[in-house]
């Protein structure tokens, strides 16, 4: 398993500020497109990611035990 911190707009509508994924051996890429189906968040195609404390790309494969943060762009003023 690995934990799935989310941010801003994205914790809003999933409803919490973490999940657990059983997606270890897959892409960044792929684990957003499971949020995107399990949780039915809008695309997450511009959200940063970080796996363990360090940005990561979309191509990056995801390990057992890793925590990946999605943090969203965010606008203001």
């Amino acid at each position: 398993m690995i934990q799935v911190l989310l941010f801003a707009r994205i914790q809003e509508e999933v409803g919490a500020d973490r999940v657990e994924a059983d997606v270890a051996g897959k892409s960044i890429k792929e684990l957003k497109r499971w949020m995107e189906d399990r949780y039915e968040v809008p695309s997450l195609a511009r959200t940063m990611t970080a796996v363990n404390e360090e940005f990561a790309g979309d191509e990056e494969v995801i390990n057992e035990g890793d925590t990946v943060a999605f943090i969203p762009p965010v606008s203001g003023g």
